[in-house]
């Protein structure tokens, strides 16, 4: 070896840790999501949008670790104890309610950024919205208190539905909750509920299965990470069997769901990136309002109303904030 390679050799040896080293330093946000990647692409990518408007650019000066359960939750206190262990920067947990929890109950300094359809206060989060007063702050997008609006929206575009299927994954820590609200909201309106519980693939199929034995006039999802990556599989199976649904993002009606009802994920998942960012620069999460979300969104698939022979109400029509041929 010449003394010119020597000193090659020697000179990128040294800089490699230095790279290394250089990139441990960076903040490190552990991104914890429900569902596959493949599922939640747009809003991972909408949740680096805003952190790239605070100023963090993945890979530049900031590093994302992602986890996906893909509905196995009982992993959440493993890895909540693992990320604690290794002093994560943050963790995120957006529309993973399940995974808020679990992130704090492991810890009570680590930043926490969520994102849930429940009321953070009732749920334990936060001490109140305008103060959160902990380690966790971040949106809360409504999703239950949406149930009745949801369930009345279906009635109007499916008059004869009087027995709805309502499907819930059991492992959601708010499914009861969530259960309780939409009997309610049908107990207002005349309808009969039967409550479905689906937390796997071959849960689902079963819950379409049991749809006919009961005699189900149509179908309502509720709001859960894992159900949410399992759309095409529901908008498939519903199709299959002739079944009006109603989901809660607009996700849902564009793979061939027929109704949702809900607030912009996209938007949510941007506004859970920026509060991450402020907070890796230095804001603290006590110090920063529970945003709660303003705008929500009616998406109608006219072509699978057409498929299933139902024909949209011009008062819905007239009030969707989106129509997909």
């Amino acid at each position: 070896m010449n003394r010119r390679e020597f000193i090659t050799l020697f000179g990128g040896a040294a800089a490699w840790p230095l790279a290394v080293r250089a990139q441990q330093q960076m903040p490190l946000v552990a991104l914890v999501v429900g569902s596959t990647p493949d599922n939640d692409s747009r809003s991972l990518a909408a949740f680096r949008k805003g952190m790239s408007e605070t100023g963090y650019i993945e890979g530049q000066n900031v590093r994302i670790e992602y986890h996906w359960l893909a509905g196995q939750y009982e992993r959440l206190p493993a890895l909540m104890s693992d990320l604690v262990r290794r002093r994560v920067t943050l963790i995120a947990t957006p529309g993973f309610v399940d995974g808020a929890l679990a992130a704090k109950a492991a810890t009570a300094t680590i930043p926490i950024v969520f994102a849930v359809g429940q009321d953070p206060v009732k749920l334990g989060l936060v001490a109140s919205l305008a103060r959160p007063g902990g380690n966790a702050t971040g949106i809360n997008f409504l999703s239950q208190e949406l149930s009745a609006k949801r369930l009345q929206l279906l009635h109007e575009l499916v008059p004869r539905a009087t027995r709805i299927a309502v499907v819930a994954n059991p492992a959601n820590a708010n499914a009861e909750s969530i259960l309780s609200d939409v009997q309610e909201a049908a107990r207002v309106l005349g309808m009969q509920v039967v409550v479905l519980h689906a937390g796997t693939i071959g849960e689902i199929d079963a819950a379409f299965a049991a749809l006919a034995r009961e005699h189900a006039d149509a179908l309502f999802v509720a709001g859960d990470a894992f159900l949410s990556s399992r759309r095409v599989q529901f908008a498939t199976l519903a199709a299959r069997d002739r079944v009006p649904a109603s989901y809660g993002g607009r996700e849902y009606a564009e793979v061939g769901g027929l109704i949702s009802y809900g607030t912009n994920n996209m938007e949510t998942a941007r506004q859970a990136g920026v509060y991450t960012g402020n907070i890796v620069k230095g804001a603290k999460p006590a110090d920063l309002p529970v945003q709660q979300a303003v705008k929500f969104q009616l998406v109608i698939n006219l072509g699978t109303a057409r498929a299933l022979d139902i024909e949209v109400p011009p008062t819905l029509l007239a009030i969707a904030d989106e129509v997909i041929e």
